[in-house]
């Protein structure tokens, strides 16, 4: 397990924390350090790979493995690169600790261990005298925490229409080889599960506005606190009428959560604008346009005559339906059951690049070590015999040729 510990402690002493839409900046914000390490690692074995610049200093990367059998299919293992903050926790969110068979810090569950995983079992693949009844194709995507935009950027690579490529691409799509791969992997904590279908999400700012003035004569201005306070209360009485709506889905039902508040610069000014951010979670199958179109209805009705501004969503996605095939599911069952696990096919409330893939064409389930109850935590944290187990099971799926049935493995929630 010593490649794995060391891999893990590599990326988690690597920081890559987003900045989750905020002006700042630091040593510990951005993908940059991970992908150094990642074109390091990939150019000292000497594993095809390519970088994807997607906004200046945040590059994905992208890898190739390929197949020794003939006709074999491509899957694309994705694992993102970026953190939330390390603000406020209770260990070293940057000195791995390994202590009690887990390892911590910050991303050590939330995805490094996952990309651990896959990048010791791409080792594994490189060397190994098996042969390899698929090509893998390993994407270590950006910004996936608050926009997704990473991975949007891999699934343009195998656009066809001439106005949809961009010239940066280049590279990477070269390593691609214009091929669509036939299914994606992503990994996100599953405790080694197979989570096969999840929600999306539509997140926006609304800009509610007023007229700022000395509070000694607040009747001269327009108080912007006041319009959002009615705002608030019609975003509460639909968060509560959404939790039911298909209140027995696999996923839970529906959600809107209002996530931040700024207004007002000080006591003795009246506020001329506040800022509100918005996170709606979409079912699987229903459309975010119209998830978010009914709460910007539901605010204007409780605040007529109010200027209010709508900010184009910052992150979109449809959720992830299980309708797709589900032959890359029954290959990480079967070889977790080979290990001696009991891996089950579930569905989760949270979202994941896997619909963003799905959406473009490639049928996409997520899997990995470690739990989403350790994730984005004060005391992150991770089981270093998962990240083994996952390692292995992924080594197993390209090893064994994939299972092609087409019958739905059970879904549990």
């Amino acid at each position: 397990m010593t490649d794995l510990i060391s891999t893990l402690a590599d990326l988690v002493r690597r920081p890559s924390v987003n900045p989750m839409g905020r002006d700042v900046s630091g040593p510990e914000y951005l993908e940059g350090r991970v992908t150094d390490y990642l074109v390091q690692r990939f150019s000292a074995a000497g594993i095809p790979w390519a970088k994807q610049q997607v906004a200046p200093g945040r590059d994905n990367v992208i890898a190739r493995v390929e197949a020794t059998v003939p006709n074999a299919r491509i899957v694309l293992w994705d694992a993102h690169q970026d953190t939330v903050p390390g603000d406020g926790m209770t260990v070293e969110p940057f000195a791995p600790l390994v202590r009690d068979g887990r390892l911590y810090g910050r991303g050590a569950c939330d995805v490094k261990g996952g990309m651990a995983a896959m990048l010791v079992a791409i080792d594994r693949l490189w060397v190994s005298s098996q042969p390899r009844h698929a090509t893998v194709i390993f994407s270590a995507t950006i910004n996936e925490e608050f926009g997704f935009t990473g991975v949007k950027a891999i699934a343009r690579l195998w656009a066809t229409a001439t106005d949809e490529r961009v010239p940066g691409d280049a590279p990477a799509r070269a390593l691609l080889a214009g091929q669509r791969p036939a299914a994606a992997i992503v990994a996100e904590p599953t405790e080694l599960d197979v989570v096969t279908q999840h929600k999306g999400a539509v997140r926006w700012r609304v800009r509610i506005h007023g007229r700022a003035c000395h509070s000694a004569f607040p009747e001269r201005g327009d108080n912007a606190i006041y319009p959002t306070g009615r705002a608030i209360l019609a975003i509460e009485q639909l968060a509560g009428e959404l939790l039911r709506r298909h209140p027995d889905h696999p996923c839970g039902p529906p959600t809107l959560s209002l996530g931040t508040v700024h207004g007002g610069s000080g006591v003795n000014l009246v506020p001329d604008l506040v800022i509100l951010e918005i996170d709606r979670r979409v079912m699987p199958g229903e459309s975010p346009q119209e998830a978010r179109e009914e709460v910007i209805r539901r605010i204007a009705e409780a605040t007529p005559g109010a200027r209010i501004d709508h900010d184009e969503p910052f992150l979109e996605s449809v959720g992830l339906s299980d309708e797709a095939s589900q032959s890359w599911a029954e290959a990480i069952v079967v070889a977790g059951r080979r290990m001696g696990h009991a891996p089950q096919c579930v569905a989760a409330r949270y979202g994941t690049n896997a619909s963003v893939l799905a959406s473009a064409g490639v049928p996409s389930v997520v899997f990995g070590p470690g739990s989403i109850a350790q994730a984005h935590t004060a005391d992150e944290w991770i089981a270093l015999d998962q990240v083994a187990a996952a390692a292995v099971i992924l080594v197993d799926c390209v090893a064994t040729p994939v299972a092609t049935g087409t019958q739905k493995p059970a879904v549990t929630s």
